[in-house]
């Protein structure tokens, strides 16, 4: 978390700073990209500049103790400078050969702020629930003044979004399928579409839906208030609004398939000799949504084409219904739109993850989580809560002894006790046999429904 107003002076590095040498040609004879080179000698000038000093012994401290406990490290960073935001630190990397800090699956990226509503409790979801809206897809243009061209040209788009919604449907639908993910835990995706909704229409199917994300594609432009977005050609949401039916309705994760969704406002400050633009803070669509309480929100920095858009979305899908948590899902399709767009291609920039600081990333249960459970009703079940028994050592009985009781909890079900290790006791005495008892739970009959606990002796 920096902003420059806020912080100490920093320390200029100790090394200089590097200058990219002169294109030089390869083997075959083909020149090196040179906006390859700039775009990665950017990221490292960002790594330095970030990362020194206590922070980059902080950030290496966290990588060995995630790498001891087999886990990827979440590195969060909270810009609090207007004017830094819009600087693409998605492409932050150590130094030339590493992958950018967005790529990396052992460093899970994302951006965040901490001034923001506590995060409510909910339990992560076992189906992929999509609302997908699309909204108005470019501004409405009112210098042709003659109705007719004017009501087909409404008529084309209309069928063109139409079209569209389809498209997008079926990229979600078929990632569940996908031959990539295991079928046997992939989760469900149902999605439901809303074509230039107004906003009643928009609030009345979150409120009965119980979708855990929100996606929307149209026309958004930056404003103070979270930015605008284009439902219809003269209806208009901003984040603010959004964000109260967002909360509310506990949708986790709200994806916008649009311009400038994670770009702070611009305000024009008047000034003797010239005009100067200066950021807005907390005004960008993402942002806005975090600070109001919504786990999620992934924008795109700049306009990005529908091509490539298509293609993030479709990987991005495809890593959800695999339950992967939010942030790996994004580096997922980050890694695809590099493969597919290269590397000094802006596409594999545009995404822009925030989360919220309390958010684990996790949109989908993980399988191993998962746990078969009874239903209420079942003729099986004890409607009531199974008491627990202890079992103690009758050395222990000794008041004289110094050494604390040990004692073994009693589950319900079958425990076995014995000296040897794959016992569920294990009592290291002589006088006990390798197998030497077992003791198990039997529930009560309708007169007596408390249950009764019996040792067999080997």
């Amino acid at each position: 978390m920096f902003s420059p107003q806020s912080l100490a002076q920093i320390k200029p590095l100790s090394s200089p700073q590097a200058i990219i040498p002169s294109v030089s040609l390869t083997d075959s004879g083909r020149q090196l990209s040179y906006s390859s080179r700039l775009m990665q000698h950017l990221g490292i000038n960002l790594w330095q500049w970030l990362f020194q000093g206590t922070i980059q012994s902080s950030l290496h401290r966290s990588q060995g103790i995630a790498i001891g406990q087999d886990q990827p490290l979440r590195v969060r960073l909270d810009v609090r400078e207007p004017d830094l935001i819009p600087l693409p630190w998605e492409i932050m990397q150590p130094q030339a050969g590493q992958p950018a800090i967005s790529l990396s699956q052992q460093l899970l990226f994302s951006r965040t702020t901490s001034d923001v509503n506590p995060l409510p409790q909910f339990q992560s979801a076992q189906l992929l629930n999509i609302l997908l809206v699309l909204g108005q897809p470019e501004a409405e243009n009112k210098s042709n003044s003659s109705s007719q061209p004017q009501q087909k040209s409404q008529h084309i788009q209309q069928l063109q979004l139409e079209q569209e919604a389809q498209q997008l449907s079926q990229v979600f639908t078929n990632s569940s399928s996908s031959v990539n993910v295991d079928p046997e835990i992939n989760a469900p995706c149902r999605v439901t579409t809303l074509i230039q909704p107004s906003v009643s229409e928009l609030i009345t199917q979150l409120e009965t839906g119980e979708y855990n994300v929100l996606f929307y594609g149209g026309h958004c432009i930056p404003a103070a208030d979270g930015g605008l977005l284009f439902l219809q050609p003269d209806v208009t949401l901003n984040g603010t609004e959004l964000a109260q039916v967002l909360v509310r309705c506990g949708v986790v994760m709200a994806v916008f398939n649009a311009c400038w969704g994670a770009h702070p406002a611009i305000a024009l400050t008047p000034n003797p000799k010239s005009t100067v633009f200066q950021a807005i803070p907390s005004s960008s669509l993402a942002k806005v949504l975090i600070h109001h309480g919504v786990p999620a929100v992934l924008g795109m920095r700049d306009s990005i084409t529908d091509q490539e858009a298509l293609s993030f979305i479709q990987a991005f899908a495809t890593a959800l219904v695999a339950r992967k948590p939010i942030d790996q899902a994004v580096a997922i399709a980050r890694q695809h739109l590099l493969t597919l767009y290269k590397f000094n291609q802006p596409a594999w920039t545009l995404p822009v993850l925030y989360m919220h600081p309390e958010f684990s990333g996790e949109l989908m249960q993980p399988l191993e989580e998962i746990r078969t459970e009874l239903p209420a009703n079942s003729q099986t079940w004890l409607g009531y809560i199974a008491p627990r028994a202890w079992l103690r050592l009758p050395s222990d009985l000794n008041p004289s002894s110094g050494s604390p009781p040990q004692l073994w909890p009693l589950e319900a079900g079958s425990v076995r006790v014995g000296r040897g290790e794959d016992n569920d006791i294990v009592i290291s005495e002589q006088w006990v046999s390798s197998k030497h008892a077992e003791i198990f739970c039997r529930n009560g009959s309708d007169d007596n429904p408390q249950p009764t606990f019996f040792l067999r002796d080997f």
